[in-house]
């Protein structure tokens, strides 16, 4: 069994900014690391564990952003902006280890070092076309092409190669989590993950989904083979 792909988000410039620079955090399951809406204090890197990066509607409705685990960044477009709010909300999925830095002095040390800044530009392109590719998914190709480019992202991100050929996502996701990363309803994940049970494309127990045909969900939300760096889930 192999892992299928492997990434160190943030480059190791921009990381070393963070070690020499920030403050070590210890956060528990479940607490919010900002709020959307919140003034801007400080730019945040995952040293371990994972956190979620959601917006939510007036009625409550939650669309789940992104997954940041070790050595991502949160808070990156707000970088260099004059907008002053954070524009999501950030909350621990498990007992994290992070590194805050103040946003004014995490810009002034990309400033100082023309290389480092150039890094960060890099950086920030990557993020922009995987917000890009997933604003497609979503618009272009429903519900369905959310749900199965959601799930193509995840084996990428998160998946071990079987001997067999199938591949198991290493992390646990329940139909709720789909429906928010889709900015649809449970009752209508529940409705196609059952039918690509049926027609064998996948299967899944104990929130752990194993995929048995993965080019089935490619050809079906006409996937355009982008490179692995930008079809990921974080």
């Amino acid at each position: 069994m192999v892992t299928i792909f492997n990434i160190e988000p943030l480059p190791p410039k921009i990381r070393k900014i963070f070690k020499e620079n920030g403050s070590i955090v210890k956060v528990s399951k479940g607490s919010h690391l900002c709020l959307e809406g919140a003034p801007v204090k400080d730019i945040i890197y995952v040293v371990s564990g994972k956190v979620i990066l959601s917006k939510e509607n007036v009625s409550g409705k939650e669309l789940t952003l992104r997954i940041c685990g070790s050595n991502d960044c949160i808070g990156e477009g707000i970088i260099f902006s004059k907008t002053g709010y954070y524009p999501f909300s950030a909350k621990a999925l498990e007992n994290s280890n992070i590194i805050t830095i103040d946003k004014n002095l995490f810009e002034m040390c990309l400033s100082q070092e023309p290389d480092m800044l150039i890094e960060c530009i890099k950086w920030l392109q990557l993020q922009n076309l995987k917000t890009q590719t997933k604003l497609r998914d979503l618009l272009l190709y429903g519900k369905k092409g959310a749900l199965y480019s959601t799930i193509i992202r995840l084996t990428n991100t998160y998946g071990i190669l079987q001997d067999n050929g199938d591949i198991v996502i290493d992390y646990p996701v329940t139909n709720s989590n789909l429906a928010n990363h889709c900015a649809t309803s449970r009752e209508v994940i529940n409705r196609m993950l059952n039918d690509l049970k049926k027609s064998n494309v996948l299967s899944f127990e104990k929130s752990i989904i194993t995929v048995h045909n993965l080019n089935f969900l490619k050809d079906e939300c006409e996937c355009e083979n982008c490179p692995l760096s930008v079809c990921r889930i974080d």
